[in-house]
């Protein structure tokens, strides 16, 4: 049976339920796997910096306003290049797109090591932030070539919890790297950390041009009947969903779209906190030994990995996402005010247990999150929209450190800046019960 047969033919003309059921987890498992491997990889480069801190800048003499600038600036070069990214993917293919992707960073994150201005800190934080943009956008639009969105949810949380688990295993690591690396070769540990943990990146990106296929139609490991049951699955989900928007100028003028771009901004907020200052808050309760802040600290982002899979199994056994994100982005805030009155009290174990709750529910709110877009967007809207709605969002990537950076310096406490990105967190939940409908389309 070929392509065009499956578009018009009833569904069991292309297989029964059990034998798209194979198909489909023989594409999934062809799949999942390496591009999760790929976002673990774009993780623990992009984070790396958070555990450099704690010897790079007393070896460079840097303060917290500069750490903050030149961890936030990471994002504006995601800003400015996601949209470019996901449209060189649509026209390029996922394999030639996600191979510059991986190796740009991988070469940007060795070429850290060799930094000794906060000019040139800014520089390649910045670089970092336009090689990496589209990663995340682009495999979601990756994923809707291969999968219904029935079959989607599943894949999609397995694939963004690798960041979690990249914070879960990369706080260990990047703690012994730094530690058993120090001086080796006259280089310093972070240093080392940098070299050892891009070059796998780079290497990746070698390997994802010979390890992708770009469409199903291209896929020479699928037979012509599977072919036929991604094709008929796809063509009944689209005729399901009805009209969506196709025209991402037109989407721009819905309070809807901006809607997504406000909430998610407000759960990057709080999840960027954590990323780059969870080390420096345990740091700040006595967990000096870095060996052991790197434990502590895989033990607080395995609580946000458990949190994605958690929320996400939720999620669709109550075949809801509207609930589910809010509750959880509320989470996070509380658990970012708890961190802010713990380090007043000097608690250690409460601070643990604060950070602990808000990589929980930040985290836990981000994959149920990217369910919603899909539901209102379609054609071209869907691909620049998913760039546009996490470039947008993730600038709350270069304001939130700046903001904890910038009070810290000033106040010397982090208390403050914690309190206030905790309440723009919580504003994520108020927009999502004001501006996002119960139901669309999709889900009546």
């Amino acid at each position: 049976m070929n392509t065009i047969a499956a578009t018009t033919a009833p569904i069991p003309a292309a297989g029964s339920v059990e034998e798209r059921d194979v198909t489909f987890r023989r594409i999934v498992w062809r799949i999942i796997p390496f591009v999760t491997l790929i976002w673990f990889l774009a993780w623990v480069d992009r984070v790396n910096v958070g555990f450099a801190k704690l010897t790079m800048m007393s070896d460079l003499a840097w303060s917290d306003a500069v750490y903050g600038a030149g961890a936030g600036i990471f994002f504006i070069g995601y800003f400015i290049f996601e949209v470019p990214s996901n449209l060189a993917l649509q026209k390029f293919g996922a394999r030639k797109t996600i191979m510059r992707i991986t190796i740009g960073w991988g070469i940007t994150c060795v070429l850290m090591a060799w930094v000794q201005t906060s000019t040139q800190f800014y520089i390649l934080r910045f670089l970092m932030g336009a090689f990496e943009a589209g990663l995340q956008p682009g495999v979601i639009l990756y994923l809707t070539y291969w999968l219904p969105t029935h079959r989607r949810g599943k894949a999609l949380g397995v694939f963004v919890s690798a960041s979690a688990v990249s914070l879960v295993l990369g706080s260990p690591l990047a703690a012994y790297i730094m530690e058993l690396s120090q001086g080796l070769g006259g280089f310093k540990g972070w240093q080392w950390l940098f070299i050892i943990e891009g070059i796998p990146s780079i290497v990746a990106g070698l390997a994802a041009y010979f390890l992708l296929t770009d469409r199903p139609r291209d896929a020479k490991w699928l037979s012509d009947r599977e072919k036929a049951h991604v094709e008929t699955e796809l063509s009944a989900e689209d005729q399901a969903l009805g009209p969506r928007e196709h025209s991402f100028f037109a989407s721009l003028r819905s309070a809807r779209m901006w809607a997504l771009i406000a909430v998610f901004f407000c759960i990057i907020a709080g999840n960027a906190t954590l990323v780059y200052y969870g080390p420096s808050l345990v740091k700040e309760v006595g967990f000096t030994d870095i060996k052991t802040l790197g434990w502590v600290m895989g033990g607080i982002y395995c609580c946000g990995w458990f949190g994605m899979l958690l929320n996400g199994y939720l999620s669709d056994r109550n075949k809801e996402v509207r609930i589910h994100t809010a509750v959880a982005a509320a989470i996070g805030a509380i658990g970012l005010l708890l961190a802010a009155y713990f380090l007043g009290q000097k608690s250690a174990a409460g601070v643990v247990f604060a950070l602990a709750l808000s990589s929980a529910g930040t985290m836990g709110a981000i994959p149920v999150f990217w369910q919603l877009p899909g539901r209102f967007l379609s054609g071209t809207a869907i691909v620049v929209g998913l760039a546009v709605i996490n470039s947008v969002a993730n600038l709350s990537g270069y304001f939130s450190p700046q903001l904890l950076g910038y009070l810290k310096t000033t106040t010397g406490q982090y208390g403050k800046g914690l309190t206030t990105i905790a309440i723009v967190e919580f504003m994520a939940t108020v927009m999502i019960f004001a501006f996002i409908s119960k139901t669309s389309k999709a889900e009546k």
